[in-house]
C-alpha cells in the first residue's frame, strides 16, 4: 500500500514496514519513472544558488507526515562552503523523533536532492539532536496544512 508519494518518491507499507521507492524505480510499484533531476551538462563548478539548495530540500517529506522538511522545521543550518572546484553543502538538521526508522532514508534524499543543484560538489548531511525538534518549529503553512491552527 502506498502511505504518500511526495517529492518524487513513494512511502510504501509492506508488511508492516515502511519503505522508500524512488522516483526513478517507480515502475517496480506500477508508477511512472521519475527521472533523475541533475543535468550532467550543467557546470557543477560555479556559484551556488542558496534559495536552490533550499528548494531541493522543500522537495523532501519525512514518510509519515505530508510536509516538507523546511516546513517542519527540521532543517537547523544550511552553509554553503567554496572548494577548489566547485561547492560543498553542509546541512544539519533534526528528526521529530530521534527513533525515527527512516532517518537514514530521509538524510540521503536531502543529500541526493542538494547534488542536483548547480555548483554543488559535495554534501554532507548531519542528523543532529539539539535542540529537540517539537510542533513549536513548524512554519505556519505547516501547522495549518496539519490541522494544528
Amino acid at each position: 500500500m502506498i502511505t504518500q508519494s511526495l517529492g518524487g518518491s513513494y512511502t510504501v507499507l509492506v508488511n508492516g514496514n515502511m519503505v522508500r521507492i524512488d522516483g526513478k524505480d517507480a515502475d517496480a510499484i506500477g508508477k511512472t519513472v521519475t527521472p533523475a533531476g541533475k543535468d550532467e551538462n550543467v557546470d557543477h563548478k560555479g556559484p551556488v544558488d542558496r534559495q536552490k539548495v533550499w528548494d531541493r530540500m522543500k522537495s523532501c517529506y519525512d514518510p509519515e507526515i505530508p510536509v516538507n522538511i523546511v516546513d517542519l522545521g527540521l532543517v537547523y543550518d544550511c552553509d554553503i562552503k567554496p572548494l577548489e572546484q566547485g561547492n560543498r553543502v553542509e546541512v544539519k538538521m533534526t528528526l521529530t523523533a530521534p527513533g525515527c526508522g527512516m532517518g537514514d532514508t530521509i538524510r540521503r534524499d536531502v543529500e541526493s536532492k542538494i547534488k542536483e543543484v548547480p555548483g554543488v560538489t559535495e554534501v554532507d548531511v548531519q542528523l543532529v539532536w539539539e535542540p529537540q525538534w517539537n510542533q513549536s518549529m513548524m512554519s505556519e503553512a505547516a501547522k495549518l496544512q496539519l490541522g494544528l491552527m
